[in-house]
């Protein structure tokens, strides 16, 4: 089953995501490297592909577990969140129409 992690930063997140991120993509390639992972990404604070300083305010995963407590117990031992740069992180079912 397909989930959607929508994950979002806590305020001046920039230096926090940068010490993570190794970890955070190291984490997602392997996830990736499984055939998991339809589509995840950060969301830019401004509307730009590289938003420079003003970092971004969050992320989207869509990717496949057996269940919804398989998704919320990953999410839950993400780097970002272990890091302090997630202040919510919801997972929710979801159904593949597109």
């Amino acid at each position: 089953m397909l989930y959607v992690i929508y994950s979002e930063d806590v305020s001046d997140s920039l230096e926090k995501r940068a010490a993570a991120r190794p970890a955070h993509i190291e984490r997602l390639k392997k996830l990736q490297e499984q055939g998991r992972v339809l589509i995840g990404g950060p969301t830019p604070a401004i509307d730009s592909e590289d938003p420079g300083a003003a970092g971004m305010t969050g992320s989207v995963l869509i990717v496949e577990f057996e269940t919804l407590e398989d998704a919320k117990v990953w999410a839950d031992a993400d780097p970002y969140v272990a890091a302090g740069v997630y202040k919510s992180v919801i997972v929710k079912p979801f159904k593949r129409v597109f």
